[in-house]
């Protein structure tokens, strides 16, 4: 499918792999509900969405597919204008009124939320005004261990060796499941939180509250752990806590992310597989002047492995990314360089096709150490695998978002996430799941400015508006209730266990 060249949206002729679903949206009717039930009753599962309902859900021409241009975040594109129609696909079956929680725990969830909302927005503000790099979180570290200990979780601070991880866990009853929820906190250099993780934590934060106060209104036996992960950008936090058990016993592990899109929509994404790479080339020093053929200019190995991997790009597939810097130096102008150092990251689609581009970008550095008489050492650091959404915990959560926004999408993402790496390395953590909240993290109550999306210093001016955070509690509430129904409802949790068992 392609847009029309005369589309008044279509500016630049780049399209993107994004696509964007906007799905029907759907109500739960209000339900009488006793203060103390078990499980098998949190949801009525018996009835199902005949085949003409489904059939009207996905054809009704409010569920809306089109391509979007990658090079701009502007609002106008997403106008209403005449797209080629098609039908979105599905995660599984459109979910019937009875595939979600009741209302009244609902109701429960989001006031339990707007409760906590200022004080939300509080942590929200000073993490955002105090960015620390990765394995650096100490002020946020502090701040969010605080806050869930004084709402009653049991905090273990430091957690499993990590200076600025830690762990809030709290248990109602006896028996039940276990949900783990992460909370990011680190910032980027130079520009601070310019992917949004300030967001991130308190979302984290507000669904594991949420989760505690459902779990003892209506008794349901269940542990909540939230997890402040440290280091996502580019430390790998969530790979090492791990290895070292921090996601042992979970059920299910969920998550949320900002970024730029359609004013209160919510997309569920997958992500491409990473590796990051040093390249450190050692040369000869000389003088620049006098005596230049002494020398092994390690700068020039570094400047010819750059422009390898530029000519390298016109024959590696669209979906696939290669980006890099050189660091910097203080070095004299007049002295031949015996050192250069390089960081790039590596990005396909799966973990094959990483391995083999991975190698195809090491054999640009291998060719400008040859040519220029250096020597060469690469270091591969931990490798982010591609994220595999589970089905089940996806529908659930885009219904109960709908009842919210009504736009609900599926795009690949060209970005990476150390939180595939838990379900990757062992199949016991079984449903992780990650949300790319679509949702406006910016300074207005529409889009982002253009081309301030992820990464950007406009972004990080997006991440602390109170537009975001109204979007991110909006995101909040709809993942407690796909949460909860994990610890409440045992056949949609094997229905979780299944899908994800059938995706490896």
């Amino acid at each position: 499918m392609s847009l029309d060249a005369s589309d008044a949206n279509h500016h630049s002729g780049c399209l993107s792999l994004r696509r964007l679903f906007k799905l029907k949206p759907q109500r739960v009717p209000n339900k009488s509900f006793t203060k103390q039930v078990n499980s098998s009753h949190i949801c009525d599962q018996t009835r199902k969405a005949s085949d003409s309902e489904r059939d009207a859900d996905i054809t009704d021409l409010t569920s809306r597919v089109f391509y979007d241009t990658c090079c701009d975040f502007g609002s106008s594109k997403f106008s209403t204008v005449a797209y080629q129609w098609e039908a979105p696909p599905v995660y599984s079956d459109p979910p019937s009124p009875n595939d979600s929680i009741c209302g009244e725990i609902r109701h429960t969830i989001e006031t339990m939320i707007d409760t906590l909302d200022s004080s939300l927005r509080l942590l929200s503000l000073q993490i955002h005004s105090h960015p620390e790099l990765m394995f650096e979180e100490i002020f946020a570290h502090k701040l969010l261990s605080d806050y869930m200990e004084s709402h009653g979780f049991s905090v273990t601070r430091h957690y499993l060796g990590l200076k600025t991880a830690w762990k809030a866990e709290y248990t109602h009853g006896q028996g039940g499941r276990t949900i783990g929820i992460n909370s990011e906190m680190d910032a980027l250099p130079e520009i601070g939180h310019a992917c949004g993780h300030n967001l991130i934590a308190i979302s984290g934060v507000g669904v594991a509250l949420a989760i505690k106060s459902v779990l003892e209104t209506y008794n349901v036996p269940g542990t909540v752990v939230l997890l402040g992960t440290p280091a996502e950008e580019g430390g790998g936090g969530k790979i090492i806590l791990l290895e070292r058990g921090a996601y042992k016993g979970m059920d299910a592990c969920l998550m949320c992310h900002p970024s730029p899109g359609p004013e209160l929509s919510s997309f569920v994404v997958s992500s491409l597989a990473m590796q990051s790479i040093d390249a450190e080339f050692f040369g000869q020093s000389a003088h620049a002047g006098d005596a230049p053929w002494e020398g092994a200019n390690a700068l020039d190995a570094a400047f010819l492995a750059y422009s390898s991997v530029s000519v390298l790009r016109q024959q590696i597939k669209p979906d696939h990314r290669v980006n890099g810097v050189i660091n910097g130096s203080e070095r004299a102008a007049n002295v031949i360089p015996d050192y250069a150092k390089m960081r790039w990251y590596v990005r396909a689609p799966t973990r094959d096709q990483l391995t083999r581009l991975t190698e195809r970008v090491s054999a640009c550095f291998e060719g400008a150490a040859l040519a220029t008489s250096c020597r060469l050492k690469i270091t591969k650091n931990t490798p982010y695998y591609d994220l595999r959404q589970n089905s089940i915990l996806a529908a659930a959560f885009s219904h109960a978002i709908s009842q919210e926004c009504g736009s609900v999408g599926q795009y690949p993402s060209g970005a990476s996430t150390d939180f595939v790496c838990v379900v990757i390395k062992s199949s016991r953590y079984i449903p992780i799941d990650q949300f790319r909240s679509r949702v406006m993290f910016h300074t207005a109550t529409i889009p982002t400015q253009p081309n301030g999306g992820n990464h950007s210093p406009a972004f990080a001016d997006s991440a602390r508006t109170a537009e975001a955070h109204k979007a991110c509690m909006i995101t909040t509430k709809a993942l407690a209730c796909t949460g909860f129904r994990v610890l409440a409802d045992k056949v949609f949790f094997m229905q979780v266990r299944e899908a994800f068992e059938a995706s490896m």
